[in-house]
């Protein structure tokens, strides 16, 4: 098989695809250096790959994150892809700070993985709860059986005292018209027995005595039907009471069951149960959470792990050039303003000398002409004088 053969002037014609390019962009490699490394822009291409891989999956559980949130499509993966673009910022970001200098400093690298960790262990969430679907579904109808159940338990301790008051209440009429129920029943039975000659006196037939029980059956009878029309009536409206604490009940339950549902919140939760009744479970989610960990951790691992190439060489070696000719340059401006304010020190200190110079014998002239004034009045004071000469003759310090 015969290789092709570039010439030094051809090799200047070797350009790269646009979706090497865009690996190298993944990867945080730049351009106009990277093209002239071959060997690293293989290397830099495969770090481009992880990240993109990385990306993509970040976007897809985002999605099925927020999909399990709002159930919609559109708003779920516009949101997804969001999320998806800052999980893409935070891995160029992660490898970006990896480079030959600092691949051996241990606490950069440390949070570095710890936040890939993080990160990945987070996502796996929503991708476990893809995988495991139709179980943690069965989960979730057995775990809302056991909170209506649960739900039903508070309500009845949370009614029960109410609840056991009016039973009580209701018992212990009942037990007060059964009693007196009894005592007209007995009452009856004596009055009967005393009429037919089998208890009592002994006499058949209607006898004084049998009037007289007669006439305390009667009165009991009637004390018991006024107890018992009372009784109905404050019966009633402890049945009534507990009719509607019943539908009170029945109807949070009602509420309760409506907002049942299989979230994001609650597919975890099933999850966690799942995995603590289901030993088979727990071994596939730690090895798939590894799994989708790694995934993340792949941009950092490759970073890692590939040698170092002229690429970082020239990174290193342009960052160093660039520093010198800040300083550089910085020097040279620093000088360049030392210069102008040396400058217009000289110029201006000449201007003034030059200014009192051609300003002198005016002064002394006015001067002359103030002592003239002066002792031609006679009569002025020397000190009104000589505050007068400062005021007009004087320069003034500059603050």
């Amino acid at each position: 098989m015969q290789k092709d053969n570039y010439s030094l002037s051809q090799r200047e014609n070797d350009h790269a695809t646009a979706f090497t390019k865009f690996l190298w962009w993944l990867a945080t490699a730049e351009e106009d250096i990277i093209r002239d490394c071959r060997i690293d822009r293989n290397r830099y291409a495969i770090t481009g790959y992880t990240v993109l891989g990385t990306w993509l999956f970040a976007t897809l559980a985002w999605f099925y994150f927020f999909y399990t949130v709002v159930n919609q499509v559109i708003p779920a993966l516009l949101l997804g892809i969001f999320m998806g673009g800052i999980i893409l910022g935070i891995d160029r970001a992660l490898i970006k700070g990896i480079n030959a200098r600092n691949k051996k400093k241990f606490i950069p690298l440390l949070f570095r993985g710890l936040l890939a960790i993080t990160i990945g262990t987070f996502m796996a969430q929503p991708a476990l709860l893809y995988l495991f679907d139709k179980e943690i579904h069965v989960q979730i109808s057995l775990d809302n059986v056991q909170k209506i159940k649960e739900k039903q338990n508070k309500l009845d301790s949370l009614n029960a005292p109410v609840k056991n008051e009016l039973l009580a209440e209701k018992k212990l009429l009942s037990q007060s018209l059964s009693d007196k129920y009894n005592e007209v029943t007995n009452a009856r039975n004596n009055f009967i027995a005393e009429t037919d000659g089998s208890g009592g006196s002994g006499k058949i037939g209607l006898k004084d005595i049998a009037r007289a029980k007669q006439n305390e059956y009667e009165k009991i009878d009637s004390a018991y039907l006024d107890l018992h029309a009372q009784t109905t009536v404050q019966l009633k409206s402890i049945d009534s009471s507990l009719e509607k604490l019943s539908r009170e009940n029945q109807k949070e339950m009602a509420a309760f069951s409506l907002l049942l549902n299989d979230g994001f919140l609650t597919r975890i939760e099933g999850l966690h149960h799942l995995l603590q009744n289901n030993s088979a479970a727990q071994s596939r989610y730690y090895l798939l959470i590894l799994i989708l960990v790694l995934i993340e951790l792949m941009p950092v691992i490759a970073k890692t792990i590939l040698p170092n190439g002229t690429y970082d060489e020239r990174i290193f070696l342009r960052e160093q050039l660039e520093k010198e000719m800040a300083h550089s340059n910085i020097s040279k401006e620093k000088a360049l303003k030392e210069l102008y304010n040396h400058t217009a020190f000289e110029n201006d200190r000449d201007f003034i000398q030059h200014f009192f110079e051609k300003t002198q014998s005016e002064r002394e002239e006015k001067l002359l002409n103030k002592l003239s004034e002066w002792k031609n009045n006679g009569d002025g004071p020397f000190d009104h004088m000589w505050n007068d000469i400062k005021r007009n003759f004087l320069s003034k310090q500059e603050n």
